[in-house]
This record gives C-alpha cells, structure tokens and sequence, in this order.
C-alpha cells in the first residue's frame, strides 16, 4: 500500500541521517534510494484517477471494514464510512486501520479479490441474460421497497444507486433504512443440502461487488447507514406465464431467481401501535439473510417453512355446479329437504355443517381476464362458458357471442339501445338525483348482467348490483367477469346483508320482484335500507304497459307506496329511444305522514327492533321511523360526493369511542391518514403489482374503508367486508360513499369462482382461525380469487407464517413475506395449479 511505503522511507531517511556524518556518503545515499524510488515508481506511487486498480483496491478494503460494522451485533457501531477516492489521506483513524488491514491481507489478497470480481461480472452477466430471456416470454419480477403502514411513520429516503456493470439500466433503486433489532423474513424456494455453503460464499461476494462501485461517479456515497440493493423490475405484470413450479417447493418461482441480491436491513421500526411494517424483501430460490445474527436463523426458519407445507394435501372439489360451485348456493342436500320455495328459498343461502377444504377446478381453456375498460364490452366465452342467457336474452340485447368473445352492446331489457341513454333519461326526469353528487351509492335489484351499473362508473356512481343464482344461469358472474360489481343474492326470507338506510337510490329495471304481495314484505325491505329522502326507480311493464295484469298490479303498488308514505314524484311518459316508462317514489324525511295514515297499516316496528340488524334476520312487515334528532345518523343527508369521503359523518360524536380506542372522528382521521401512507408508499410502489390490471378489489375487514378511500383515484372499486364478529361501522363506511356488505367469514361468500383480483386481508385470519377451519377459510380465498390475483395479508407471525405454508402448497408464488415485533405482512399471487385428486361434495350432488 502507498501510505506504508511513505512511512518506510521516512523510517529510512532517519535512519541514514544517525549512521552517515559525512556530506559525501548523505549524497550517495540519497542518490541510491531516488534510483530505487524510480525503478519501483509504477507501483509504489498511486495515479490520482478515477479508473487506478490499485485505488479501486484500497477503496474495496475499506468498504470491506465497513462491511464487518455493518453486519455485527454491536448496535452502536454504525457506519460513518462514505469514501470518495481522494480522501484517504486525510482521514486519520481510517487510514490507520485501511494499513493494518492491508498487512493482514497482504498482496495474494489483492489478487484473489480480482478473480472475484470477474467472477462476479460473469454472474450478473448470466442474471441479466436470464432477466431478458424470462421477460420475453411474459414474466414478471418481484419488487420491494421500504413500506410506511402508519400514518405517523418516516418517509422512504431515495439514494442514488450502486452501479453494476452491464446492467445499468435494468437496475431499480431500492434504498433501506436503519434501525435496531429488525427480522427481515425472505422465505425462498428449496435448497438442497450443500446449498448453504454457495450461498453464503454468494452473499459475501455480492457484499463486495457493492462495496466496489466500480462504475459510481466520483463522490457518490458507497454507503448510506443502508445497504443499496438493485432488483430488476419488469413492467409486464401480467402473472408470469413463463413460471416453473419447483416440485419439492410448491413454489411458483422465475427462472432467474437464483442470480438475484437478496437484501439486508437494519431499520428503524417504529411502535406497532403507531406504524406499520417499514420494509419489505423479496421472496427467491436458495435465499438467505446478509445479516450474520440472523443467518442461521433464517435458514432454519425457511427449512421448517418448506417442510411443514407438505402437511397440506389439497384435493378438487367433484359438485353439481363444477367450476361455477358456491358452497352456500350450491348446497343440493339442505334445498332438497327444504318444506318449501314459495318464497325463493331455494335460492337464499344454506351453508354445510363443514366448510369444504377442497379447491375449485378452472373452467377448461380458461384465459386471464380481459382488463377494464374493454371487459364491460367483452370477455372470454372459456371463462364463463354459458350460452343460455344468450338464448333468453338474445333479443333484449343483453350478450352475444362472437367468436372467442361474449359481448355486451351496453343493453338490458329496459335499455336495449344501452344504458347511458337510460341513466340520463332518469336524470332529466328527476334533476334532484344529481348522479355522482347528491346520488352515490345506489343499489341495483335483479341487476341480469349488470349493464346499468357498469356505466354508472362514467357518472361517478357505485352500484351494488344483485341477482339470485337462478334459470338464468351465472348472470351475476357475467357482471364480475366484466369488472362490475356485484353479488349472488334473492329478496325472499331474509333481510339483505347491509344496514338500515344506506343506500341513496334503489333500481329495479323489470326485476321480477312482487313488490306488491304480502303487505309489500319486500317492498318495506327496500324502505328500510333506503336513505330518508332517497328515491326508488322503477321501471317495470306495469308503469307504462295497459294489459291487464300490469294495470292491477301497477295499482296495488300505489296503494302500497302510499301507505308508506312514499310519495310519487314523477311517472314519465315512454321515452322514444328504449320505449320504456320510469316511476319514481321519494322516502319520506319526516314522520309526520306515519303519525297522520288513519290506518296503521303497515305498522310502525317496535323499538326494539334494530333496522342495522341485518345477517340472518327474518324479514318484518313495518316501517322503522325516520331519525329526527340532528346527531342520530338518517336525520340529515350527507354531504355531496366526493367532499362525503374525507368528511367525518356528522352523527359520528366525539363521545363515542373508535375501534382504535380515540375519539370516534379521531379514530376515522387516523385510519384514513394511515392507509393513505401505506397504500401510496407500499403497496403502490414496493408490491410490484400492476394495478392497471386490478379491476375488483376486497378488503376483507374494512373497519372504516380507510384501505378503499386510499385507492379512490384508481381505476377500480373494493368490496368492503365488514365481519359480523367486528365493529359494525358498515354505516360509515357507506356514509363516506363507498359500499359493502357483511360477512361471516366461517362461510362461504356469495361470490362465483375467480371473482376478484386482488384480497386485502389486515389482521383477519389471527381472528378467524379461533373460532374456524383456517384451511377452509383459505380455500374460500383460493375460490375468489382470480389465477394471477393477489393476497396481500398482514397479521401476528405466527398466522402470516401459517398462511405462507399453505399458499405454497397450493403452488402460489410468495413475493413478499416479512416480519417485525411479531407482526408479518405477506404479498402472493395465484397460480392456475389444481391438484389432480378429487374430493366428491355429496350435498353440493344434485
């Protein structure tokens, strides 16, 4: 090294000058070492340039005593290295310890390290080339970064990146941070026996490949208190269809995972209370952590992952109803022993004693689904392959089918020249409707295909459409195939899953409800999840038809809806384009009219009798009374969209405490600021999802639509569950203009197969799985979820490492997987594997 060798000649110099007294022997001396001093010039002194070897060298050295500080135990040990190649002479303690390492590694070191680097080159030449060769074929990579899930968390600080040769431009910048006592969990596919050895001398070499930066411009930091990882990223996210599936692994996993950086972090990590999960690592085969601590560690944790996921044997369910199979609907034996139907009850729910455990085989030849907006014109026919509706509805201009495709040319039965003209015929009929001001979330009864609520999207509105599984044959899946939302449900004996006045609009386009039978049962249904003030649009033959049977029952309606106070605010004339007729009731905003009607018919309910009580509860015939006291909810409308969203309700008090302990506003602030820092630090940027491709959405425990209202400038609409085990704060999340439904996730939901595209599910499954069969549970969640659909689960470790075996099993590819102070955030993706032994349901036989 120079700097030794400047000390040895002053060393000399001092010695010569106490041994030679004379002028003579001083000048020959002298003249001796200046001709030493010029034979070995070409490597003694260093050339003050950027590209020296030997610089590079002692840059390489140094970078490596940081490497030891970073990697040790010792937390006050932080790295205060940040070298640029001209300062070495100037830092005095770390000059010193660069000479003692030099003389401990001496010049065979030197070379080695050399040999490394080439070595090196080649790797990341052959990762590179295995990155180009896995794109072209549609695959994906994994990406991460760091993650803020709590609204009071640091921001993500962005470095500049370390350079890798050949390979500049492929490399994605990923910057960590530092922080004490972090576990960092990077499940990875199988090992074999001797791979920890190649794996480990793999870590070391990357470590010095970084320290190196051979190819960083001049002052660039080689360390920031972090290591700089590069990833490279590819921007087709559609689910790798060039995957293999490593037999011994469940695991779906790309072809160049083995060539990737796995990344080490020791990061600040706020109280779980007050902050999320900070960073996120990637998921690879033969992948380790680079920290020595924890090394060991995770090895055996990845070793005990990848064998206990063997445990799980899943089997294909054999039923009736085949790829379209929902347990709940689909449940032969309870209807068969039903004493009757008169009311469709063989359409409402009958859910087996136990859950199936077996998944739900693919339609043959099923596809990917075709991406929002062109779904809600067309899909695949493979993905939903029935033609009957085609030959029921052919005429009314509901779906066709054109060559590979089912299209949809925008019609229903009322709207057969499309519906947009039809949304706008109702506008100008009744202008207090505002669509997508006043009027937001509506709710769309005996919806066929769900034409009128697709378009809705163009008006800023939310429709929650419905229909029963019937002779119509998967009309509601047609709807959620097209990107539209909606579930399989009947009015029949039960109240629907959703709280009293909620919705600003019901819509019925010749739905084939009796509204008018039984006291209107089903007609004060409506009028208990309608909003005070709200409107009831209806457009069935009996409002513009003169036959004989529309006459009579168009009468019996306004005897009924008078007797409920509804007013009748407009009946149109039949527009020219779609020669239909639209009536228009509003809900009364007072009480007044109730205490007036000289006939108590229907009745008012007791006030025992909960209007929010909705899962499971049997049908009334009465009318709850409108709220009158300014702070109850339903006494006033709420504020007009999207100003609704960010507002706290009105009726939401400072007394009331929230679900997170604060003042109830506080606590709906909280949340709403706290999902915002995740969604748009973390899952926007550190997933790798393409959410270009993500249409349908559920978050499968919702408290206040913080996760939703996040995503509310997105292409997209969430189904927000809320769990009849949880809080019910369903009203509120429908008071900020977004929708739901309630569930109980022991059950199946009412939901066809290969809904949804992506699952949120915070902190759900730790509470499932006391009271349920997790694996049943997590069989409901492979049987919503699209193939190439994501999970993104976050609960206690324990439970994410529980879920992790089991989507591995089923041969999901794990992108994610991290822990911190015992909480574990888990991203994976759904593969198209179905297992080849079959489980024969016999109640779900018809």
């Amino acid at each position: 090294m120079a700097l030794g060798r400047y000390n040895r000649v002053d060393n000399n110099n001092n010695k010569s000058s106490s041994y030679c007294s004379t002028v003579t022997i001083v000048i020959f001396m002298g003249l001796c070492l200046v001709g030493i001093w010029m034979i070995t010039s070409s490597w003694v002194v260093p050339v003050q340039n950027g590209d020296d070897p030997a610089e590079e060298k002692k840059n390489q050295l140094k970078d490596q005593v940081e490497t030891v500080i970073v990697d040790s135990n010792d937390r006050d040990n932080k790295p205060q290295f940040e070298d640029k190649p001209n300062d070495l002479r100037k830092d005095g303690p770390e000059k010193n310890l660069d000479v003692s390492l030099a003389k401990d590694k001496g010049k065979a070191n030197l070379a080695a390290e050399k040999n490394q680097e080439k070595t090196e080159e080649v790797k990341w030449d052959k990762s590179k080339k295995d990155n180009q060769q896995f794109n072209s074929v549609g695959g994906e990579k994994n990406v991460y970064n760091s993650e803020n899930l709590g609204g009071q968390g640091s921001e993500n600080n962005n470095e500049k990146p370390h350079s890798i040769k050949d390979d500049k431009k492929s490399g994605s910048d990923y910057a960590e941070k530092k922080g004490d006592e972090s576990t960092s969990r990077t499940y990875g596919d199988k090992v074999d026996k001797n791979d920890d050895k190649v794996s480990d001398k793999r870590s070391a070499d990357q470590v010095k490949k970084k320290s190196s930066n051979e190819d960083s411009p001049k002052g660039d930091k080689v360390f920031d208190k972090s290591f700089v990882d590069q990833v490279k990223k590819s921007s087709n996210e559609v689910f790798p269809k060039g995957d293999k599936v490593d037999k011994n692994n469940d695991n779906v996993f790309d072809k160049s995972s083995d060539s990737q950086v796995k990344k080490s972090s020791n990061e600040g990590f706020p109280s779980v209370a007050q902050s999320e999960l900070l960073n996120e690592t990637m998921i690879q085969n033969g992948s380790f952590t680079t920290q020595a601590a924890e090394s060991n560690k995770e090895k055996n944790a990845q070793s005990s992952s990848n064998s206990s996921s063997k445990d799980y044997s899943w089997k294909l369910c054999n039923s009736t109803a085949g790829p379209d199979f929902i347990p709940c609907l689909d449940n032969w034996e309870a209807i068969r022993n039903l004493p009757t139907n008169i009311h469709y009850e063989h359409r409402e729910r009958h859910c087996p004693e136990v859950p199936p455990t077996c998944l739900v085989p693919l339609p043959e030849g099923y596809k990917f689904p075709i991406e929002w907006p062109k779904s809600r014109d067309k899909i695949w026919y493979k993905n939903v392959p029935h033609s009957k509706l085609v030959e029921f509805k052919g005429g009314q201009n509901w779906l066709k089918i054109t060559g590979d495709y089912l299209t949809f040319p925008g019609g229903g039965t009322q709207f057969r020249r499309g519906a947009l003209h039809y949304i706008d015929f109702i506008q100008k009929a009744v202008p207090d409707i505002a669509w997508g001001k006043r009027s937001r979330v509506i709710l769309d009864v005996g919806c066929g295909v769900a034409s009128f609520g697709g378009y809705l999207f163009e008006r800023s509105v939310l429709a929650m459409s419905l229909a029963p599984k019937d002779e119509h044959e998967a009309q509601v899946q047609f709807a959620l195939e097209r990107g539209i939302p909606a579930v399989s449900a009947v009015m029949g004996t039960k109240r629907l899953p959703y709280p009293g006045t909620v919705f600003d609009i019901i819509h019925c386009a010749r739905c084939r409800v009796p509204w008018h039978i039984e006291g209107g049962k089903l007609l004060l249904e409506l009028n208990r999840l309608l909003r005070p003030g709200g409107f009831f649009l209806w457009s069935a033959t009996p409002v513009y038809q003169l036959k004989a049977q529309d006459v009579e029952i168009w009468k019996a309606m306004i005897e009924q809806t008078k007797a409920m106070c509804w007013e009748l605010v407009n009946k149109t004339s039949k527009e020219p384009i779609n020669k239909v007729a639209i009536a228009t009731f509003r809900k009364p905003t007072s009480n007044e009219c109730y205490e007036q009607r000289s006939q108590q018919e229907p009745p008012l309910c007791p006030e025992s009798d909960d209007p929010n009580a909705a899962w499971n509860v049997p049908l009334q015939t009465c009318m709850h009374k409108v709220p009158l006291d300014p702070s109850e909810r339903g006494s006033k409308w709420p504020e007009e969209w999207p100003a609704r969203l960010e507002k706290s309700p009105y009726w939401l008090l400072s007394s009331q405490v929230g679900v997170y302990g604060k003042a109830a506003p506080e606590d709906l602030a909280a949340d709403n600021e706290h999902w915002k820092q995740v969604v748009t630090k973390s899952y926007m940027q550190g997933m790798g999802i393409n959410w270009s491709s993500v249409r349908n959405v559920m978050d499968m425990k919702a408290v206040y639509g913080g996760f939703a209202a996040a995503l509310k400038d997105m292409n997209l609409w969430v189904m927000n569950v809320i769990p009849v085990d949880s809080p019910d704060t369903l009203p509120i999340i429908y008071e900020r203009g977004l929708f739901g439904i309630y569930h109980d996730w022991c059950e199946s939901f009412s939901t066809y197969p290969r809904s949804y595209d992506l699952l949120h599910a915070d902190h759900i499954f730790s509470r499932v799985k006391k009271r349920c069969n997790f694996v049943a549970v997590v069989a409901e969640v492979d049987r919503i979820l699209r193939p190439g659909g994501k999970l993104i689960a976050r609960d206690d470790v324990e439970t994410i490492a529980e879920l992790e075996n089991m989507v591995r099993s089923m041969h999901w590819e794990v992108r994610l997987s991290y822990s911190k102070d015992k909480e574990g955030l888990l991203c994976v993706q759904k593969s198209m594997w179905r297992p080849t032994e079959v489980e024969t349901l016999t109640y779900a036989i018809a």
